[in-house]
């Protein structure tokens, strides 16, 4: 195995990650907790 070989694996396998990640962030079971995680810095708690 070349670097070259080494190079490509890393690459595809830092893609595939990357998609896994988005269709995490994206996936609907996740929605109703991201969507509170994005009102909390205009919440106010007195």
């Amino acid at each position: 195995m070349d670097i070259n070989t080494l190079r490509s694996v890393v690459t595809v396998l830092t893609f595939v990650i990357f998609l896994v990640i988005v269709w995490w962030a994206m996936s609907r079971r996740n929605q109703a907790d991201f969507d509170e995680a994005a009102q909390l810095p205009f919440r106010h708690d007195d």
